[in-house]
């Protein structure tokens, strides 16, 4: 017997997720979007988030930037209550909160089958190095797209007309 999936909006069913870490459970979602991108690919990993008490720099969190409207990114900069978010696959785009606004923290990651903890030495060595590769970013999410998912970019595809 095949089960099946519901799918349910960001907005309907992220306040559920919010509810359960805040009575102290672990909740396990799957990633949805690229922006998380190379390191969590949308549909097949997985982030297990819990509640958090003191975000810092690095920590990959899940956020509602705005009414209903939730990320899971990584903090880039904190500045008194005032909170940078930036999706690892994102080049130049960046969102804002407030300290009140970061609702769960992932610590640990289900990704390619292989559970991943934010504690694990190689984990902590990524989130240090990844932010300061923002320069490279762009060159290096395209060379992980062509080579390592086979997409190819439309603006180099051939066309035949």
């Amino acid at each position: 017997m095949q089960k099946s999936a519901i799918q349910l909006p960001n907005s309907e069913f992220l306040p559920h997720v919010c509810e359960l870490v805040n009575q102290g459970h672990k909740v396990s979602i799957r990633a949805k979007g690229n922006s998380m991108r190379p390191f969590l690919e949308s549909g097949r990993d997985i982030a297990v988030l819990s509640r958090i008490d003191k975000p810092k720099v690095g920590d990959v969190v899940l956020a509602e930037i705005a009414k209903g409207k939730y990320v899971l990114h990584r903090i880039d900069k904190i500045h008194a209550d005032d909170i940078t978010l930036r999706g690892d696959g994102n080049i130049k785009g960046t969102e804002q909160c407030k300290i009140e606004d970061i609702r769960a923290v992932a610590n640990e990651f289900v990704r390619k089958g292989k559970t991943w903890r934010t504690t694990c030495l190689q984990w902590k060595f990524y989130s240090w190095l990844w932010p300061r590769l923002l320069p490279f970013r762009r060159l290096l999410l395209a060379l992980y797209r062509l080579f390592w998912l086979g997409e190819i970019p439309n603006r180099l595809k051939v066309r035949n007309k």
